[in-house]
């Protein structure tokens, strides 16, 4: 069992919240009122459907990847919004939302436990950008063909992929979620193939023009480890009992 506040302050230092510009809040979203965190669960975003996955477990606290308040989204708490909120004050649970830093965490974060899930455990952040594209050099060159087939057996989902470079890979990047747009990057750092989760019409000429592959993964596919992992971790430092809940998502 751990306070509340004392759980928040230590996610928000391990992790480097306060370093990053992101979309939302980092940290505690929804005060319901328990002060001490016994059963902690966690998932990837904070759905209906994961909300009351929490309320049938009992649980006291909610972490997850994405949760509310995001920059530019309407502020009243009505419709969906209003109704998943109201669920977790009337159950008295609380919810906890890390993005961008548990996108890049070194040890936890969702770019550091695709790679282990892909198989490429000398993945590291680019030494150029904002530390959110990972990359690593394969011992031998792939084929394409053979780069889909590996992600697939990871994730359980065959990737879209945009042909757009070499018959043979060794210079893999990644970014897991919505991060398409950041594929200029990865070609301009000489890397041969590039995975995310979401692609964009844009993203099909981009690989094309720029000469450099281009998979698409999944949003929710590749951005399911980070958080469940980080549940993990809080489970075994605080005492609590942890359990991570998978919603299904095809995006």
């Amino acid at each position: 069992m751990v306070e509340l506040d004392e759980l928040e302050r230590y996610c928000s230092r391990f992790l480097e919240a306060s370093s990053f510009d992101d979309y939302c809040p980092n940290g505690l979203q929804v005060d319901a009122g328990v002060g001490q965190i016994r059963r902690l669960i966690s998932g990837v975003t904070a759905s209906q459907a994961l909300i009351e996955a929490a309320v049938d477990r009992r649980g006291d606290l909610l972490l997850v990847h994405h949760g509310f308040f995001w920059r530019g989204e309407p502020s009243p708490l009505t419709g969906v919004k209003g109704r998943r909120i109201r669920t977790l004050m009337q159950q008295g649970i609380g919810l906890m939302a890390y993005h961008l830093p548990l996108d890049a965490h070194p040890g936890l974060g969702n770019n550091y436990q695709l790679a282990q899930h892909l198989g490429f455990p000398g993945g590291r952040p680019l030494e150029q950008g904002d530390g959110l594209i990972w990359w690593a050099e394969s011992e031998s060159p792939q084929s394409p063909v053979a780069l889909a087939e590996r992600i697939t057996a990871a994730l359980g989902r065959e990737p879209l992929h945009i042909a757009g470079g070499l018959d043979k890979i060794r210079r893999i990047g990644w970014c897991t979620g919505a991060a398409q747009g950041q594929i200029a990057q990865a070609a301009a750092a000489g890397l041969e193939a590039f995975i995310s989760g979401e692609i964009s019409e844009p993203t099909v000429h981009l690989a094309r023009e720029l000469g450099i592959h281009y998979f698409a993964a999944g949003h929710h596919a590749t951005e399911r480890y980070g958080v469940g992992a980080l549940g993990q971790h809080l489970a075994e430092r605080f005492g609590l009992e942890h359990e991570f809940v998978d919603i299904p998502n095809p995006v």
